[in-house]
């Protein structure tokens, strides 16, 4: 099942809590029209997401593929008492992070078995193909990376995704005053980060 296709879709973001609704009791329905139009609605923004979360482009796609089919699967027990987007980047960011466990795990095998058998495993190379359009935009990438993941997240919801303090505090299951300290705390650290990258 099919469900993201990467090839230049444009990103908007600007369904009002109506459109939404209906368009989601369509998909539940099982309008195939509804589905390709909240996933293209949607898609770019999962996509990036994820992208922040496992920087590697070709992981993220298959994030963003999981993601949209574990959303379809699981519309039903939607509430609209949390923002879609909120909803829909919660699974998204779960199913990111499953995928840094298995990549782990994956990486802890490999080292064992080199270690067993003493031989050389090679390691797949990532993707440097991430989507940067300037030099701007890598510096502030690679500044972006500099964060733990907490400070990262927040960063990326905030500014890439514009989600409202409310919002983030929704997906990650933390406080308000909790998203504002560590806003507060990215920006000094990108602030610094910048800093010394532009100084390079």
């Amino acid at each position: 099942m099919k469900v993201f296709t990467p090839p230049g879709v444009k990103y908007v973001d600007h369904m009002n809590p109506a459109e939404s609704s209906w368009l989601i009791s369509e998909c539940i329905a099982g309008n195939e029209e509804a589905i390709t139009t909240l996933v293209r609605q949607y898609e770019t923004g999962v996509f990036r997401l994820a992208l922040s979360i496992c920087n590697d482009v070709a992981e993220a796609y298959e994030i963003t593929q999981e993601t949209f089919i574990a959303v379809l699967r699981s519309l039903q027990r939607y509430q609209e008492t949390k923002s879609f987007k909120a909803w829909l980047y919660t699974i998204t960011i779960n199913t990111a992070r499953s995928h840094l466990r298995k990549r782990r795990l994956a990486e802890k095998l490999r080292t064992t078995l080199t270690a067993v058998f003493h031989v050389e495993v090679q390691k797949s190379s990532t993707p440097e193909e991430v989507v940067i359009q300037n030099e701007k935009d890598a510096v502030l990438w690679k500044a972006l990376n500099s964060l733990d993941e907490r400070h990262r997240m927040v960063t990326v919801l905030r500014y890439f995704h514009e989600l409202s303090t409310t919002e983030i505090s929704e997906i990650l299951s933390i406080h308000e005053g909790t998203v504002h300290s560590r806003l507060h705390n990215a920006r000094e650290r990108l602030k610094k980060a910048l800093e010394q990258l532009n100084g390079e």
